[in-house]
């Protein structure tokens, strides 16, 4: 993408939209935000939208629509079966991801239910360069296990490495040949690892998997929720690639998978999701999961609206002025909260900023959660909900123990244009006061824990009264100020 300078030589991001629709925001006393963390928990799920201001908790399914997107809606095709609205849509998925077959489903865990049930079987190993919360539980649900292989360097937060996100080639085959590859359904590839920050791969390392899946036998499965983005850093990082454009990174990188599955949250900026593949074969031995778990196969649970969306949100992602303006946004503001001493992933990846919590609360033993506290405290003097992305996002192994995360993350989503520039620089203000007083901030514990996704659901509450003690230096610093 070219290029745009300032005279002033700042380094700053330029939108290529204009805001044509505004939805009002509510920025509530710090009093408020407090009862509210008791309210729901410590758990940023669980707060309610009317008192949080800018919610960066996730970029699915908030992500701004277009013009074209909304316009769209209002010629579907309302017919259970045999919809227009569908044609137009599986016409989108072959112009853009390549693939003949499409199945649809209500959004990107639907088609990790309907995976994970077609191919898992009890004792079975799933490769992966690295775990998404929701296609860990399916398949631990069926019975399978996971096995995380990326390189050191993606444990590294403060890193040059434009790959993060590649999968360990020399660990794949060891485990293939540990394992057997008929106890391997499938190797997965997740663009862009959501839990290491949003970081990519690069084609050459799909290629090796792609070589390695052939080698042995074994199908090449590609999560393609965030493959916009990942196509958009291969642009600007794989030199191979450094004349290409997005569409035609996309298809190199679907190409090379036997089976594409994505949510449309992400990808495409409406509802939904898709499996999609060229292999007959595989369509059929997932066709009859379709209505039996989502819908008829014209609308798998989809709104014939969102079908509409979603089949032109699938056409701008080919436009690098919609791709790009997520990842600029992220890397302001990953490069301000660097500046200032914050630990955060870098290089700035994809969907948001992420926080090192480790750092950050560095006083907080990982028993006691630091990324669950340091996001309720942001949120407490601030109003932005972000997400943990640590031990509370992992889930209990078959025996009950915890199990403690890489990283200890606080995510700050930033969904495609939501947030205005001034917004992004409250953020980071924000931050920067919270970390001059980090040591305010204490652990959590869980008072309510579900056995399955307990990020979701569950429950925390303060080890001690340290959030009346933050609210009072927030009180004293900032006075009467939200």
């Amino acid at each position: 993408m070219q290029e745009i300078k300032f005279y002033s030589g700042e380094n700053i991001p330029l939108e290529l939209h204009k805001t044509r629709i505004v939805q009002k925001l509510h920025l509530v006393p710090i009093e408020r935000r407090l009862e509210a963390l008791y309210e729901g928990g410590f758990n940023t799920f669980r707060l309610s939208t009317k008192d949080v201001f800018l919610d960066m908790l996730t970029d699915s399914g908030t992500n701004a629509m277009s013009d074209e997107q909304l316009a769209s809606m209002m010629h579907a095709d309302d017919a259970y079966a045999g919809s227009q609205s569908f044609v137009r849509l599986h016409k989108a998925v072959q112009d853009v991801l390549g693939k003949k077959y499409l199945l649809p489903v209500h959004q990107g865990r639907a088609a990790e239910n309907i995976i994970s049930k077609a191919y898992i079987r009890k004792g079975n190993l799933i490769p992966m360069n690295y775990h998404f919360t929701t296609a860990m539980a399916h398949i631990t649900e069926n019975g399978g296990k996971i096995a995380e292989l990326l390189y050191d360097e993606a444990y590294v937060m403060n890193s040059s490495h434009p790959f993060k996100g590649n999968m360990n080639i020399e660990k794949l085959e060891e485990i293939i040949k540990l394992n057997g590859a008929k106890n391997i359904p499938y190797i997965r590839m997740e663009a862009s690892t959501n839990l290491i920050g949003g970081q990519p791969f690069s084609v050459q390392n799909l290629r090796d998997v792609r070589s390695l899946a052939d080698k042995y036998g074994i199908r090449l499965v590609l999560d393609a929720s965030l493959l916009g983005e990942n196509a958009y850093l291969v642009l600007e990082r794989e030199e191979e690639f450094k004349d290409s454009n997005i569409g035609e990174v996309i298809k190199v990188m679907t190409g090379m998978a036997d089976l594409v599955y994505f949510s449309a949250r992400k990808l495409s900026s409406s509802r939904g999701g898709g499996i999609c593949t060229d292999s007959e074969e595989i369509y059929k031995e997932l066709e009859a999961f379709v209505p039996l778990f989502e819908g008829f196969l014209t609308y798998g649970g989809i709104s014939v609206r969102e079908i509409e969306s979603m089949a032109v949100g699938l056409y701008e992602t080919l436009d690098e002025t919609v791709i790009s303006q997520s990842p600029s946004f992220i890397k302001y503001l990953v490069d301000d909260l660097d500046k200032a001493g914050i630990s955060v992933v870098k290089p700035a990846g994809v969907l948001g900023a992420h926080v090192n919590a480790m750092d950050f609360c560095s006083h907080i033993p990982q028993t006691e959660y630091p990324a669950g506290s340091l996001a309720a405290a942001l949120f407490l003097i601030s109003g932005i909900r972000g997400m943990e992305r640590g031990s509370i996002s992992n889930q209990r192994d078959e025996y009950g123990n915890e199990t403690y995360a890489d990283m200890e993350l606080l995510r700050l989503a930033v969904p495609r244009r939501v947030f205005t520039l001034s917004q992004i620089m409250f953020v980071a203000d924000r931050l920067k006061w919270l970390h001059e007083n980090k040591n305010l901030i204490g652990g959590l514990k869980f008072n309510y824990e579900p056995p399955v996704l307990r990020f979701f659901m569950g429950g925390l509450e303060p080890v001690n009264d340290w959030p009346q003690k933050l609210m009072a230096k927030f009180k004293e610093d900032f006075g009467d100020s939200l």
